[in-house]
């Protein structure tokens, strides 16, 4: 039996798209074990995926070096004689593990001139493969191409996990539809929609009946305790009582969801919820939500995408002009 170990991005987005990688792998062998190094806040998300055979955690940080104990780590997991490892990241010290564990094929983009680290080396051709899914599919493949029709990802959610997470949360699923909003973005304002566009939209789906669901982090408390009072605390607040696997069983409950360019954005689109996607500072044509059940909430100004955390003008307009009228035609044309 064929087995192969995929070095894993670090952001929760980034995971769920690297899942096209592992249902292509296995639609090719359907007998391969496929094994991921993630950091731990991705574990929960592996576990959703029935195509990924073990989750190895990566003790180290985002950024931190320690070249020997990444050597070392490779060293411990020399004994699973691993076939293939695929790495995802473009960094030198994510090499390492795979080189350290002595696997005799190792296949990534050139990245941070990774010679000998990686023995299967592909450059990266940014005009035939534009969308970042495309570019892990192509590491899967004999040789580079770019991919059109490939396999889209899907989280398992079930009705028994989601009549737990109702339980568990003392929810019980309204008869009316639920729209839930995922207002946070670790990336930084540049990706978030303002709460008060937020709370107009909510005021407007509860005026029609429908529940309004917000759902996140303890990170994103603040924003979504303030888009709860600006819409006169009529939602239900979510965030921070949840984990990420609740948050999956939550969203594939939802019938429609509103989310900035985020990790819940790619989950939402996984569990095959209707969706509206809120892009800023950031560009749908390289990390678009991989499902056909998507509209993306944009305006084109001069500026954008500018892809930086913050607006270097103050102004934020490439989100302030997103009204909320636009984004319910959006949900009900979805």
């Amino acid at each position: 039996m064929q087995k192969v170990l995929v070095v894993g991005p670090s952001w929760v987005g980034d995971m769920v798209m690297a899942q096209s990688l592992f249902r292509l792998l296995k639609q090719e062998n359907t007998h391969l074990k496929i094994d991921v190094i993630a950091p731990g806040w991705c574990k929960p998300l592996l576990e959703r995926m029935p195509e990924v055979n073990q989750t190895i955690e990566m003790p180290f940080g985002h950024g931190v070096f320690k070249p020997s104990a990444r050597l070392a780590m490779g060293k411990s997991l020399r004994s699973e004689n691993y076939d293939q490892a695929i790495v995802l990241p473009y960094s030198w010290k994510s090499a390492l593990v795979p080189f350290g564990a002595k696997i005799p094929k190792r296949t990534g983009f050139v990245g941070e001139l990774r010679y000998g680290l990686l023995n299967d080396i592909r450059r990266l051709d940014k005009k035939q493969l534009p969308l970042m899914v495309q570019r892990y599919l192509a590491l899967g493949l004999s040789e580079t191409k770019a991919l059109t029709d490939y396999p889209k990802p899907k989280l398992y959610s079930d009705e028994k996990t989601q009549q737990a997470v109702l339980s568990k949360l003392d929810l019980e699923k309204p008869a009316n539809e639920i729209v839930a909003f995922c207002p946070g973005a670790e990336y930084g304002p540049a990706k978030q929609w303002p709460a008060n566009n937020f709370s107009a939209l909510a005021k407007k789906l509860i005026a029609e009946g429908k529940t309004v669901w917000i759902l996140g982090s303890g990170n994103d408390k603040k924003i979504a305790d303030e888009i709860n009072e600006l819409a006169e605390n009529q939602c239900i607040n979510l965030c921070g009582k949840t984990t990420l696997q609740d948050a999956i069983d939550l969203l594939a409950i939802s019938d429609a969801a509103v989310c900035n360019d985020s990790g819940l954005m790619h989950v939402a689109a996984a569990v095959d919820t209707k969706l509206v996607a809120i892009y800023g500072s950031s560009d749908p044509s390289f990390t678009p939500p991989l499902s056909d059940k998507v509209a993306i909430a944009k305006v084109d100004i001069e500026c954008a995408p500018c892809f930086k955390r913050e607006c270097k003008f103050g102004h934020y307009n490439c989100l302030r002009n997103i009204s909320a009228d636009n984004v319910k035609e959006q949900i009900h044309a979805l």
